[in-house]
């Protein structure tokens, strides 16, 4: 019999989690799909899906610099950031970002996901004690994890049992977001700085959507509120206002330093290129003269904020971020096929991003929705408060 005639059949074991998941999270659904995949949008509808808050995405400058910069790079620098150690000159973008931001240091990596495990390794290990609220983007809860240290979760932005764990457990790191991505609730960063002082705690804060969006030039929540001297850590995904796939730590020189030697996936991943930094750059510039477009967004959340609470929603949004609670999969399923059958396009949030039976309809906005557009989401999901066959929690 030879090998390459007979095709392996997986182990049992691999075959019966597969078959378990397919089951729990498509085929328990009335259509036989994942719960996320939905309509597809057409010319006219109302899209607010995408993370890019600035609309940056088809900037003509941002993209030409990009194609310029892939034109004339020749350096070969596929290989691991760690030996670029050496080099006396960071990249600008990283230099601009520590800058606008009020850190010592930025150091990029691949995405908002490494960049979270790579501090968290470079900051933590078994003995550390690790408070993460519990709405916190997972890969803050998988750093701490990765790191081995002892996690502990405190209630949603409640500093109050955040301080009785820390009484409980000792010092340590605590770890939060500044606007969190299912909710788009606001982290009480004045709170969590004077519980980091008064229990001698490490605070590290992810702007992944604030930065860009809040603070002067987009410098984030932490500028905005007076409180970049006071916090230790900031992380970020660029893969959101930056309308890119990269990821930015601002910290001390320090651990910038000890990063690309510690943290796992700096060291065996590949380092950014060099014109993927030239749009980092150049993005980073039309950001920071972008005060029009974060005036426009926010006043456009403020509008959509009153009109959902008027409806009678309970929107607990203090940002452009809006989730609508909707339930078990069977009514989050009529519920978005609701929205899609009348123009307009959300994402849904599911396990394992939510808790079983908490799913959310996650709506976007962006500084090019026009006050039209927002008045016809306006009036849909007036429609789907008011018919009897959909539930919101």
């Amino acid at each position: 019999m030879h090998l390459t005639q007979i095709k392996k059949a997986l182990p049992d074991f691999i075959t019966q989690k597969h078959d378990f998941f397919i089951e729990d999270r498509i085929h328990s659904n009335a259509d036989k799909k994942p719960i996320i995949c939905g309509m597809q949008p057409k010319a006219g509808d109302v899209v607010m899906q995408t993370n890019d808050y600035l609309s940056l995405n088809s900037n003509e400058t941002i993209k030409n610099a990009h194609i310029r910069a892939i034109q004339e790079n020749d350096e070969s620098l596929l290989m691991s950031g760690v030996f670029l150690l050496g080099s006396d000159k960071n990249p600008a973008f990283e230099t601009k970002l520590a800058q606008l931001t009020g850190f010592e240091s930025c150091l990029v990596s691949q995405s908002g996901w490494t960049a979270n495990v790579n501090l968290l390794q470079a900051i933590c290990n078994k003995d550390t004690n690790v408070y993460i609220d519990f709405f916190a983007h997972a890969s803050l809860w998988e750093g701490a994890r990765i790191a081995g240290a002892k996690l502990h979760p405190f209630m949603h932005n409640n500093t109050r049992h955040l301080a009785r764990q820390i009484k409980r457990n000792g010092p340590g790191i605590i770890l939060v977001d500044s606007i969190y991505s299912t909710t788009g609730t606001i982290a009480p960063l004045v709170d969590l700085v004077s519980i980091s002082y008064e229990q001698e705690c490490a605070l590290v804060v992810d702007e992944s959507h604030s930065l860009g969006t809040h603070g002067p030039k987009g410098a984030g929540l932490v500028a905005e509120l007076g409180l970049t001297a006071h916090v230790d850590f900031i992380t970020a995904s660029l893969a959101k206002t930056f309308s890119y796939r990269a990821g930015a730590i601002l910290a001390n020189k320090k651990t910038a330093y000890c990063i690309p030697m510690v943290a796992y996936p700096a060291i065996f991943s590949s380092a950014m290129l060099p014109y993927e930094m030239k749009r980092l750059d150049t993005t980073l510039d039309v950001i920071v003269k972008s005060d029009e477009r974060r005036a426009t967004l926010q006043s456009s959340a403020e509008y959509l904020n009153r009109a959902l609470r008027k409806i009678g929603f309970d929107i607990r949004s203090e940002s452009q971020i809006f989730g609508l609670d909707t339930g078990d999969a069977p009514n989050t399923l009529k519920i978005r096929n609701f929205f899609e059958s009348h123009g307009i396009f959300g994402s849904i949030f599911c396990p394992p991003a939510t808790p079983n039976g908490k799913h959310i309809l996650r709506f976007s906005i962006n500084a090019e929705h026009t006050r039209e557009e927002l008045d016809r989401v306006i009036h849909v999901c007036q429609q789907a408060w008011d018919n009897p066959e959909l539930i919101f929690d």
